[in-house]
This record gives C-alpha cells, structure tokens and sequence, in this order.
C-alpha cells in the first residue's frame, strides 16, 4: 500500500500475511501487480534490479564532514565521462546533499509503472530522499523503522535500468544504514572509506573499515581527503590538518590506499554550483583521477577504461 508522508512518496512495510499459498515471483505478468505486498515477490523484484547493475560501491565514513558526498559525486562523473553509465544512491535520509552537488535540488522523483524513477543529472542516475520533499527546508524527522522502510524501497523499488556502476553514499557511522544498505544489496562489490587525516577523523574511521570487513564486505581501500592545501597564490603546500594519516591507518589496518586529494578552495565553490571538480586542472583534480584508476584496478576492469582514453 503507497501513500504520502510529510509530503514524501512512501510505502507500507510489507506484511508477511498475504493470504496467497505461494509467489513464484512472475511480477510482470502477475494481476496483483502494483499492489501486491508479498515479501518473496519483493525480495525476487530486488534481485532481479541489482543484477543489471553491474558494479555495485558503497561509500561510507566513520564521521560526517570529510567530503564522502563530494567524493562519490566526483566519482561517479568520472566513472561517466570514461564512458560508463552511472547511478548514485543517497543513502543519507535525513541529511541528503547529492541533489545539491550535482544542480538538480529542483528536480522530482515520480512513481512509474516500473517504481520510482529516478532523477537525471546530465546522464547520472539519482534517488535521494531531498528528491521527494515539499521543500529544500523540509526536515525529516524519522526514527529509524521509517528510515529503513525508505532504504528498502530505493533499493527494491526504483527502476535503475542497466548501470555499470551503482555508488551508494551512506549517512556517517557505524549504525543502523549502513548495515542494512550493505545487507540489501545482493553483489555488493566493496566499500571505500573516505577520511581526513587528523586523527578525531581517523578514530571513526578505523570503525567503519572494522564494521564492513565484520560483515565480510571487501575493502576496496581509503582515500584521505583534505590532505593539505595548496596555496593558490604560490602553489606551496600548507598541511592544515597534517598529511598521511589515511595511508597509515591503510597500512595498519591492512586495507589498500586509493590516494589523497588536498584541500582546493575550487571544490567547495563547485560544489555550491552543482558542479564536479573532476575534470578541471588542479592539484585536487590530478590527484583524483589516480584514485579512479585505482578504484577500477581493484574491481579488475581496468581494460575496460583504455576504451575511453
């Protein structure tokens, strides 16, 4: 049963008593089609999604405020300018920012006869939570059953299509998101841990690395961001924060390191402007290419970027 919530497009949790004998998970052809709340047809449903997308990242940190949203979105406009399709999952329910880095806060989400249809932002897919608001203002003020009951549905219930990569921005910490982010989607490629390299940031952080190998989650590595500042008026290198913390924390707690992007005064203005830094000529923007590169030798596609040299 859907209805509408705080002006949000949701659906009831699915009750188990459904009164059918059985479910042989035909969705398509099946009359109950659009309204039917068996659990088997929504677990087939959902696989039967993710598994036309081909790559599936979730993007986590132990705490809030070391650019993790800025990295997925710059991640995935790389991802598509090597000629990948590319989708974003906001996982973040109560603090989604994806929309306002990629410039499409005014866009909508809308139910089809597939799902939810996801936003478009210049060729990337993306369902976040600020998409289905009143306002830009609107709080969600959710416990967490209400939470989950979303991220079931962004990940059952939104027609994705066929994507080569699926990157899951998760809210910060070690709780209850990205636990069942990482239990709902079937094929889960890995997880990258964004942090910045004082150690307040590295604590939390360690946590969240320890939290996906617990769940047998691969560890596609870290990347340290803020990693100094370069001096737009000299091009020196001022270490606000200090350097290498990430590539420690790598090393100990035996997990790659994907590379450091330095502070850049340029990000955060793009940022503002729903625009990724990616593709411009900085310090910032060098650096991130290496991590990319690095991201598909992990998943062993590095043949398939050559293609779009």
């Amino acid at each position: 049963m859907n209805y509408i919530y705080n002006g949000v497009y949701m659906s009831a949790s699915p009750s188990n008593d459904t009164g059918k004998e059985s479910c042989e998970g035909l969705c398509s052809s099946c009359a109950d089609k659009g309204s039917c709340d068996d659990p088997r047809a929504r677990q087939k449903e959902t696989v039967d999604r993710m598994t036309r997308i081909k790559h599936k990242i979730v993007i986590g940190s132990g705490k809030g405020g070391v650019g993790k949203s800025t990295v997925t979105v710059n991640l995935a406009a790389a991802l598509q300018s090597r000629g990948f399709k590319v989708g974003i999952l906001d996982a973040d329910i109560t603090g989604p920012n994806i929309p306002k880095l990629l410039g499409i806060e005014d866009q909508k989400m809308m139910a089809g006869s597939e799902g939810l249809e996801p936003a478009d932002a210049a060729g990337i897919k993306v369902v976040s939570m600020a998409l289905l608001l009143k306002s830009r203002d609107s709080p969600v003020v959710w416990r967490g059953p209400m939470k989950m009951s979303a991220l079931k549905q962004f990940v059952s219930d939104v027609n994705w299509g066929d994507l080569d990569f699926l990157l899951v921005d998760l809210p910060p910490g070690t709780s209850d998101e990205p636990i069942s982010v990482a239990q709902l989607i079937t094929g889960l490629d890995g997880a990258i841990i964004v942090t910045t390299p004082q150690e307040v940031a590295l604590l939390d952080s360690r946590k969240a690395v320890n939290m996906f190998l617990m769940m047998d989650v691969t560890m596609l590595g870290i990347i340290e961001n803020m990693s100094g500042l370069i001096c737009p008026h000299c091009g020196g290198r001022i270490e606000v924060f200090k350097t290498g913390g990430g590539e420690i924390a790598s090393k100990e707690l035996n997990v790659p390191f994907l590379g450091a992007i330095p502070l850049d005064a340029e990000i955060g203005r793009l940022g503002d402007q729903g625009i990724a830094f990616e593709n411009r000529k900085t310090a910032a923007a060098v650096a991130f290419e290496g991590i990319v590169s690095r991201i598909l030798q992990r998943l062993s596609i590095s043949a398939m970027t050559e293609k779009f040299k």
